[in-house]
């Protein structure tokens, strides 16, 4: 590619170049921490993307690398992907696959209706996905709500996993870098020990838990409480949110959330599970209680999305002198990366 300034002008360029046409004025539609996005048209065909636009002068704050080479190795209907990439001198542009449903949260507080069928099918979609990606010996460390994504916002749009910046191409299975976002993270990886692919399945019941419930299985205030929680596996299936919810679904959530990830379900025998795959899952409508919970629980979290790495290690080190098991001890430069809200 020939060298252009860093300006709307050369991208303009850059975008003819590519075959490509903003679709509107040449204005960024979202921005995030280390990026912007833009909506494109591709001219030959008329299908629309989004192009993320990084500046390379920001890349040591961001996983773009890691993310493009992750992107690049993987195709799947259940994962945003990465339609095509370009470089210049100042930029990276990463032409994504346009995924225009919102988040998973915003489109269950918009139904009239939401029953844990539906959640079971979303979750089934999430397995699959991650499924494809532990065969790829690709790991995601960082799934949550706000990566998981609606294709279009058609009625029956089909969910999509974003957000790869915190992925690990896992050749020999095992990985040790402290990271994910707390919550979500599993009970091996705040010990500081070697971990496997489990800890995206942890993740996925964390998930399960908050869709059939409307708030997280383990919260706190105060981090190190709530690290404390989960490497205990500590939760409950609180009354009265859980009492019109089948016992299959919380069996399924008590093999997610197993704390020994080698007895923790792999995809494969989630995807097996009778609420996944049978006829167990109810058909009532939980929309009010779910969407009461979402609405209390992360409406005052929003803004916490992004959490301080140097305060989470602090409590993680803490945690660790007081854990009975004594921890993995860390790699030199080891640190815990957190996940952000990002913008594709």
């Amino acid at each position: 590619l020939p060298t252009f300034r860093a300006s709307h002008t050369a991208e303009k360029i850059l975008l003819l170049f590519m075959g490509l046409k903003c679709s509107y004025p040449f204005n960024c539609f979202c921005r995030g921490s280390f990026s912007e996005v833009y909506l494109v048209r591709e001219r030959k065909t008329g299908n629309f993307y989004a192009l993320k636009c990084v500046k390379k002068k920001q890349l040591h704050h961001s996983n773009l690398e890691n993310e493009i080479r992750v992107l690049k190795s993987i195709k799947h209907d259940n994962v945003v992907g990465l339609e095509d990439f370009y470089e210049t001198r100042t930029h990276y542009y990463l032409v994504m696959e346009l995924v225009s449903g919102g988040e998973l949260f915003d489109r269950i507080l918009d139904r009239g209706v939401y029953t844990e069928k539906d959640a079971s099918c979303v979750i089934k979609q999430v397995l699959e996905a991650v499924s494809y990606l532990h065969q790829n010996s690709i790991v995601h460390r960082d799934l949550k709500p706000e990566n998981l994504l609606y294709y279009s916002p058609d009625e029956n749009a089909k969910i999509m996993i974003s957000d790869f910046g915190l992925s690990k191409m896992a050749d020999h299975g095992v990985m040790s870098t402290a990271c994910g976002t707390p919550g979500y993270v599993a009970p091996e990886v705040l010990a500081q020990k070697p971990y496997s692919k489990a800890v995206d399945c942890w993740s996925i019941g964390v998930i399960t838990y908050i869709l059939l419930s409307g708030y997280p299985p383990f919260y706190e205030e105060n981090e190190t409480r709530l690290f404390s929680k989960i490497m205990k596996a500590e939760y409950a299936f609180h009354s009265p949110y859980w009492d019109d919810i089948s016992e299959s679904a919380k069996d399924f959530i008590r093999h997610m959330l197993e704390k020994n990830p080698n007895k923790r379900f792999t995809t494969e025998q989630a995807l097996s599970h009778a609420w996944i795959i049978g006829d167990t899952a109810h058909n009532d409508n939980i929309i009010q209680s779910v969407g009461e919970q979402m609405q209390k629980t992360f409406a005052k979290s929003k803004w916490k999305r992004v959490i301080n790495a140097t305060v989470v290690v602090s409590h993680m080190r803490r945690l660790q002198l007081a854990h009975a098991d004594p921890p993995a001890p860390a790699q030199r430069g080891q640190s815990l990366q957190t996940g952000v809200c990002s913008v594709m």
